[in-house]
């Protein structure tokens, strides 16, 4: 049996919200901010200032750089750390969190440490195989009382479901914040507790609310927590409203479809988006084959009473984990002389979805077609017959056609990888998982050919940057018995994932031959520049290197990417995201390599952009991720022209 196209289709179309009296920020603020995760509420990534242009940027030198002593690279007693914390600047300071789950407050033009609060978090890897952080959040009230503490807060969580909040002027814990400056978001952990609702995402501050997600482990339960999204009072920590992407019958036997990334807030509109994930388990859905609308989606919910207004689902039956892994980026834009309200989606397909972010409808057509059913190898499945194309903006990557083998990756390696290839199933990107063979081919791969770090948009050009991956994967079913046998223990995404209590575990593998060499044709990474007004592309580029056994590949390769851009009105992309470890500027007009530096690790956070005193600065974080190498770092490295 297969899911019906229109079932599997589900578009909200509730009244448009009014829009709000007071209190809202518009779109692109009038002053230049950087105080949330990606810059501001819209996930734009932009920044007004244009002391930094295409023509001096080439001047840029390293102005500050502090090292924070919270790494490791698993070599000792803690495992390692991934560090993908975008620096937040506000209250004249530069607000960092650290995968040691300390909050440093920094000079923004020295780096010197104004304060540090420590939560003395267990440094365990209780739902990730890393310690992780990705950052802090900043609130402020409208209306401050003069020597009253905590009339700015700085928030951060933890990898045990913690929630801190202190002072942003001294770091001391807000005594009015739940227990004494601490939440326990863990509390509301009451379906499937397989793990702690892991705070690794900042919250997103949304006028007086915190909307908070959290991450777990899908791949390793059939049944897991149900996503649950929380909103928070600012000031006290008390709940006032939760979302649940999955109906009330699938979350006992299911799970997840959380948020675990980002989310984004128009608050004219009253709206705040969310990017859901898939339901557990990540590869098999004979548990959860009822409709799942919400899951895999962007969903509009009333920022006021947490309803839907409007939900878009980009996969249907997700098999694939192809989870929403971005803030979907808020803009307006001229269409054929109309101006429109605009979200653009940015997925781990490779697809970018743009509708209306007022109603959910199609700004360029999303078209429903046909895509392969099982082969019969799996019991208890249930396949959607349709999923939704774009038709603009074209996928960043083709995944229509089997990757074509790299002769030289095939060459060195004796046929390896066409030996490899002729053993996995592929008829275009939604080919489901098998037990047959050596599995089904996976492209783009589970981490996605865009991540987290999600589009970034110029709104003068109407521009929309974007950096992908072309990674091309592996996955096998087992049955129980057989996956027992073949369990080499070394999970997550690298290899085998019991998804427990389901009949089938999985293995899943990066297509590379004996030597570690990429069975496919580069480039591995990609930058992309659009055109919003047509959806067309005005430029592509390889971006950066990659690298293997300390040798640089060649550029025109490419890198794979983790973390995403920032654009300023000085016409200058700032990226860090590649393998190599290097920071780079890059032409908004014309995508030309227009400086670098190097890192002591892959800046796999979103460059920051602010002005003190006068001066620009661009921020990196370069801490490393270990999907992508095993180069670990705790540098937060910032530039500004010469004075």
């Amino acid at each position: 049996m297969r899911t019906s196209k229109a079932a599997a289709l589900l578009l909200f179309l509730l009244p448009a919200p009014l829009l709000a009296q007071d209190k809202s920020l518009p779109l692109v603020p009038e002053k230049p901010t950087w105080d949330s995760f990606h810059g501001q509420l819209n996930a734009q990534k932009y920044s007004p200032l244009d002391q930094i242009t295409a023509e001096n940027v080439g001047d840029l030198e390293k102005v500050w750089e502090v090292h924070t002593g919270d790494v490791s690279d698993g070599s000792g007693d803690l495992p390692p750390t991934v560090w993908s914390a975008t620096p937040v600047f506000a209250n004249d300071t530069l607000y960092i969190g650290t995968p040691f789950y300390r909050i440093l407050a920094l000079d923004p033009a020295t780096g010197e440490e104004k304060w540090s609060f420590d939560t003395q978090s267990a440094l365990e890897a209780l739902t990730q195989p890393a310690l992780k952080n990705r950052g802090v959040a900043y609130w402020e009230t409208d209306d401050p009382k003069e020597d009253e503490a905590c009339q700015k807060i700085i928030y951060m969580g933890t990898m045990d479901a913690r929630l801190f909040a202190v002072d942003a002027d001294t770091g001391e814990p807000c005594a009015d914040f739940a227990d004494s400056g601490v939440l326990d978001v863990n509390q509301w952990n009451t379906t499937n507790d397989k793990w702690p609702l892991s705070l690794l995402q900042p919250p997103a501050v949304v006028g007086d609310r915190l909307i908070l997600g959290w991450a777990g482990k899908d791949w390793a339960y059939e049944q897991a927590p149900p996503g649950t999204v929380f909103a928070l009072n600012a000031r006290t920590g008390e709940r006032e409203w939760s979302f649940e992407a999955l109906p009330e019958e699938l979350r006992e036997k299911s799970g997840t479809a959380n948020v675990w990334t980002h989310m984004s807030a128009d608050e004219a509109l009253r709206l705040v988006y969310l990017p859901v994930s898939s339901p557990s388990p990540n590869f098999w859905g004979g548990n959860r084959t009822e409709e799942a609308p919400l899951a895999t989606s962007t969903t509009a919910l009333d920022i006021e009473t947490g309803e839907v207004v409007w939900a878009r689902q980009w996969v249907h039956h997700d098999l694939w984990d192809y989870d929403t892994p971005a803030a979907p980026t808020l803009m307006d834009i001229t269409v054929d002389g109309k101006e429109i309200p605009a979200l653009i989606q940015a997925m781990k397909q490779g697809f970018l979805f743009v509708v209306n972010r007022e109603t959910g409808e199609d700004v360029w057509p999303i078209e429903e077609r046909l895509v392969p059913g099982g082969d019969g190898s799996v019991e208890g499945e249930v396949y959607a017959e349709t999923q939704p194309f774009p038709t603009r903006p074209a996928p960043l990557l083709d995944q229509a056609e089997k990757p074509e083998v790299w002769w030289l990756a095939d060459a060195v390696s004796f046929g390896e990888c066409s030996k490899l290839w002729d053993q996995l199933w592929y008829e275009g990107m939604y080919t489901p998982p098998t037990t047959k063979g050596e599995g089904v081919l996976a492209y783009p791969d589970s981490a996605g050919g865009v991540q987290w770090g999600g589009v970034a948009f110029d709104p003068e050009s109407q521009t929309a940057i974007v950096n992908t991956s072309h990674i091309v994967q592996y996955v096998k079913l087992y049955d129980r018995e057989a996956y027992e046998k073949a369990d080499s223990g070394s999970g997550n995404k690298t290899g085998f994932s019991p998804q427990e209590g389901a009949p089938y575990g999985i293995r899943l593998k990066t297509a590379l031959n004996w030597l570690g060499m990429p069975c496919w044709k580069p480039p591995y990474g990609e930058l992309v520049a659009l055109d919003m007004q047509t959806g067309e592309v005005k430029w592509r580029r390889p971006v950066g290197a990659s690298q293997k056994y300390g040798f640089f590949m060649p550029e025109s390769w490419g890198s794979p990417t983790i973390g995403g851009p920032a654009v300023t009105a000085g016409g200058v992309i700032f990226i860090g995201s590649t393998m190599d470890a290097k920071l780079r500027a890059y032409s908004l007009e014309t995508g030309e390599e227009l400086w670098e530096d190097q890192a002591e690790a892959p800046a796999v956070a979103n460059p920051a952009v602010y002005e003190y005193e006068g001066r620009q600065y661009v921020a990196f974080v370069a801490g490393g991720n270990t999907i992508m190498k095993d180069q670990v770092g705790d540098q937060v490295a910032v530039y500004a022209l010469p004075e």
